[in-house]
This record gives C-alpha cells, sequence and structure tokens, in this order.
C-alpha cells in the first residue's frame, strides 16, 4: 500500500523488524542514535540472522543519523512510525517523530514495557498503537547485525500481538498485523493491556535477573534459590495485575493463577512451576546463549529498564496497596550493580 515506515530504533528489535520489512519491498527509515550501526548498515546492508541458514540474509533500508532526521520534512509524512527505543527514551523520540507524521500517521510501541500512555500523552491517543513482540530473542551483537536465538514461530506460536488501546480490531490494527506477518506470526489482539502485563511478568522473572547475576536465559532456571526467587517475583506480578483489572495471558508456559499460589508458597503449585522451567531450562541452546535484553544492557554498560519492568509494577501495586517485596529487592539488587556498588555476580541474589 506504499506506507512510510520509520523505525525508531534500529537495535535488536527495530533493526529486525524493519530489516524483514524492508527485504519485503517496503519503504523502511531505521533512525538510530548509535553512529556506528547506521553507517554499518549503509556500507554493508543490514545483516540478519537466526538459528537456520536459511534466515541469514542482507537487508538494505534507508537510514538516518539522530541529527538527519530533519530531513524527513523534504520527503512524504511518515505514516507509521514503530518505536523501538528504550523505555526511557520513549518521550524524546516521541516528540522528535511528531511533526513528521501524516495527518493519519501514528505511533506503534513496539517495545518491552507499558509505554502507550507516554506516546499518547504526545501524540494523543487516536495516535497511538500497541504491539507485544513475544519470545522473539533477538540482539544486536555488532553495527549492523542483528541475531535471532529463537526459532521462528509462526506455526506454533504468535510472535506479534497489535492492538488498538480500547480493544477493537481495527482496519490500522489489521493492516500492521499483516505488516508484521512477513516477519513472524502475527495477529491482532482485543486484549491489549493484559497482553502487556503478560509480557512484563515475563519481563519480571527474567530481565533484572540476568541484569543483576550474568547469567542467560534458562541458565536461571538452573539454580533452585534463584528460580524459587524469580517464581515470588512473577506471583507478585500477577496478582498486581489481577487487582488492576487485567485479563492475563499465559505467561510462556506458565499459568497465572497457578504462578500466584507457586510464589505464595503452595507445595503443589511450586512442584508444577518448577517442573515446567527446570524441562526448559533443559531444552537445546536458545536460551543458554541468549540472555535477556537487561542482562545484555548490564554487560555494555548501558542503563537499564529495570524501572519500567520491576520497579513499574512496584509502583502500581503500592498504588492499589499490594506489596511487591521481591520485584522491589531486584530493582533495588540491579540498580546498586548499574551504580558499581556490587559487581555482577550470581552471588547477589544469594
Amino acid at each position: 500500500m506504499g506506507e512510510r515506515i520509520v523505525m525508531l530504533g534500529g537495535g535488536a528489535v527495530g533493526g529486525y523488524v524493519g530489516g524483514h520489512l524492508a527485504l519485503h519491498g517496503h519503504d523502511v527509515t531505521v533512525v538510530d542514535f548509535w553512529h556506528d550501526n547506521v553507517e554499518a548498515i549503509r556500507k554493508n546492508g543490514l545483516e540478519l540472522s537466526g538459528m537456520t541458514e536459511e534466515e541469514r540474509q542482507v537487508s538494505h533500508p534507508k537510514t538516518l543519523h539522530l541529527h538527519e532526521v530533519a530531513t524527513l520534512a523534504k520527503q512524504a509524512p511518515v505514516d507509521i512510525a514503530f518505536m523501538c527505543m528504550k523505555s526511557y527514551d520513549t518521550e524524546w523520540a516521541t516528540q522528535l517523530i511528531k511533526p513528521y507524521l501524516a495527518p493519519g500517521g501514528y505511533v506503534v510501541s513496539l517495545q518491552n514495557c507499558i509505554n502507550e500512555e507516554r506516546i499518547a500523552d504526545i501524540v494523543g491517543w487516536g495516535r497511538t498503537l500497541g504491539c507485544i513482540a513475544s519470545r522473539i530473542s533477538v540482539e544486536l551483537f555488532e553495527p549492523g547485525k542483528v541475531r535471532r536465538q529463537a526459532p521462528k514461530g509462526a506455526a506454533s506460536h504468535t510472535v506479534f500481538r497489535v492492538g488498538e488501546v480500547h480493544g477493537l480490531p481495527t482496519e490500522r490494527a489489521k493492516r500492521v498485523a499483516e505488516l508484521l506477518s512477513v516477519v513472524d506470526g502475527s495477529k491482532v489482539t482485543s486484549n491489549l493491556w493484559g497482553e502487556r502485563w503478560s509480557k512484563l511478568c515475563h519481563n519480571a522473572m527474567r530481565n533484572g535477573v540476568s541484569a543483576a547475576t550474568g547469567l542467560a536465559g534458562r541458565e536461571i532456571d538452573q539454580h533452585e534459590d534463584i528460580r524459587h526467587f524469580t517464581i515470588k517475583i512473577g506471583g507478585e506480578a500477577v496478582r498486581v495485575g489481577q487487582a488492576l483489572g487485567y485479563e492475563l495471558e499465559r505467561i510462556g508456559k506458565l499459568d497465572p493463577a497457578k504462578l500466584v499460589l507457586a510464589g505464595d508458597g503452595d507445595a503443589a503449585a511450586l512442584k508444577e512451576i518448577d517442573a515446567i522451567l527446570i524441562e526448559e531450562s533443559a531444552g537445546g541452546a536458545r536460551g543458554k546463549l541468549q540472555r535477556p535484553s537487561m542482562g545484555q544492557d548490564m554487560l555494555k554498560g548501558r542503563r537499564t529498564e529495570i524501572e519500567f519492568i520491576n520497579g513499574h509494577i512496584v509502583d502500581k501495586g503500592a498504588q492499589i496497596g499490594i506489596a511487591a517485596p521481591c520485584n522491589a529487592k531486584i530493582t533495588s539488587v540491579v540498580r546498586r550493580v548499574e551504580r558499581q556498588e556490587l559487581p555482577i555476580s550470581i552471588d547477589n541474589l544469594r
């Protein structure tokens, strides 16, 4: 249909999605603040790889450094801007793209955390759309090189869930789902907030723990004491989300109600949740190589999103009188590691 698409952020998700959209002939411009990344894409293209040789492709989207964004004024207006920045960069990046949106243009939050309200505060709710990327496991490991360490999921798992904040299946939500279907499985969801909170629960159980300990993916669940701590984190997160009125989806393979019981120490529920996590931790190389995004950020010396994940759960819980002490604990530990008061070590959670 000839939409003008801008990826705000050319990192793991922005690069992977934008690269695939460009491969399929869409008009894609990747805006990124990492100079070396933009220059590498311009020189050699954007190298996309995965778990099979067939996934290795080189894409050639258009690119802009931040200081070049004003040149968008000389081009056709932007129809769809995918927000792929870290949560703490959401507001300024939305302000950056706002002047260049077409009259019917909108911003799609394709981010880990819950940022739709931050975007809507700048461009309005009518120009705000949400999209969850579930179990996509991508990493920008070198400038211009994005690697996926999860199998393509279209046959058994829907990666992209596109939703309006009001839950209705609008034409633009259907169009975004159609666009993303060339990347992997995609659907329109009527339960954006439930999907968002369920993803937040999963991130809460993984990201901060990886950042604090240095453990990668499924390595986390190979340590019983740390595994049980993550179960408590997840149980707290579910309880807060349910109290807020969200209809939660399954958290990976975990039933939310069972996760709450397990976090509270119910022996039967804990045994069941334990078994699922232990089985997953033993399965293949995927999670053992792949660090959650916050673990990657910590090793790269970048600011983490801890206050937008575990910290967000603590804050929302406090607003409705529900304590989340394990989420508060991991938030505190990660902040201390960021400030270099603690080393990255498994001992931080023991």
